[in-house]
């Protein structure tokens, strides 16, 4: 049976144009919703305006106040980069913080059942965001953001976040390294950007046991993802009983992604979601938040975020 979930979108095309030819561009993420809004799960999705909330009170504890502001005063300063790949146009920090508090607003909204399941489709990416520096496209870790959202707003005791990103999700694991209120798990391509995710990455002091790596070899597909998660991500999530669940929602791990190198389909993603949903629904009254983040093909994207949407809305 079909929900209604909530979509948020935050394309951002205006306040973080891409430079030429840059692969992190606002068209991977508007064809794919052009083609989702005109598919037939569209009368499914209800969209979100998100509120005007201050969301530093937060984004000061996932971000080091130095980091913050740095990269508030290179934006203002005009178009430049934090490294090779991680550029700042003058906008782009007022779009980082839109796309923060559409995340935070995002888990009140599920916190409060307003909306048991939200998609948010936004711009700048965040999972690489480390607490003292931008990188890989990143700006502000949004993940890192909702699930701090969820602990110290709303006084949640345990949240986990499954990230199938093709990359290494090195800055949500940097964040709760050390913690065991989240229980974190990437799925991703090995050796790859960042360089980070071996499987002995475990956690450390109150942490250790709650960092869960799959580091897959180039071309890894949807088999070794799905067997992951039935022998693996779900008897752990499930004996840790989160009370909301956040997918770092990745699509460059499709076999069509330029720059991913890696063999999963459509429809591995929609088993993946599948699985999250069942585990959810078990653990957390089905309480999840995805959020878009990395996929750099848009047809690719589309179809992922077809078969994840269409998975999201199934009680």
């Amino acid at each position: 049976m079909a929900m209604q979930i909530g979509l948020i979108q935050l394309v951002q095309e205006q306040k973080h144009p891409a430079p030429p030819g840059h692969p992190e561009n606002p068209q991977r993420m508007k064809f794919a919703l052009e083609q989702l809004l005109a598919s037939d799960i569209a009368s499914g999705l209800i969209e979100i305006k998100p509120r005007a909330i201050d969301p530093e009170s937060i984004v000061s504890k996932v971000h080091s106040p130095d980091y913050i502001d740095y990269i508030r005063t290179a934006a203002e300063d005009g178009d430049t980069y934090l490294d090779g790949d991680t550029y700042l146009s003058r906008s782009s920090f007022a779009a980082a913080l839109e796309t923060a508090a559409a995340a935070m607003d995002a888990v009140g909204l599920i916190l409060s059942d307003k909306f048991k399941r939200i998609f948010l489709a936004a711009r700048p990416p965040g999972h690489h965001a480390e607490y003292y520096r931008g990188m890989g496209f990143c700006l502000i870790n949004n993940t890192a953001v909702a699930a701090e959202t969820a602990l110290t707003n709303h006084n949640l005791k345990r949240v986990a976040i499954i990230d199938w990103d093709v990359h290494h999700g090195n800055g949500t694991q940097h964040y709760f390294y050390e913690r065991n209120d989240v229980y974190f798990v990437s799925l991703h391509r090995f050796p790859f950007y960042p360089g980070s995710g071996a499987s002995v990455e475990r956690g450390e002091g109150l942490g250790e046991g709650f960092t869960l790596n799959f580091p897959f070899p180039q071309g890894t597909g949807n088999d070794r993802y799905i067997q992951a998660f039935k022998d693996y991500i779900v008897p752990e999530i499930e004996k840790y009983r989160p009370e909301l669940i956040i997918i770092t929602a990745g699509f460059d791990a499709h076999r069509d992604d330029p720059l991913g190198g890696m063999q999963v389909t459509e429809e591995g993603f929609g088993e993946m979601t599948r699985q999250i949903v069942d585990l959810a629904n078990k653990c957390c009254n089905g309480r999840i938040l995805s959020i878009f983040e990395g996929g750099y093909s848009p047809s690719g994207n589309a179809v992922s975020v077809y078969h994840h949407l269409k998975e999201l809305q199934k009680d």
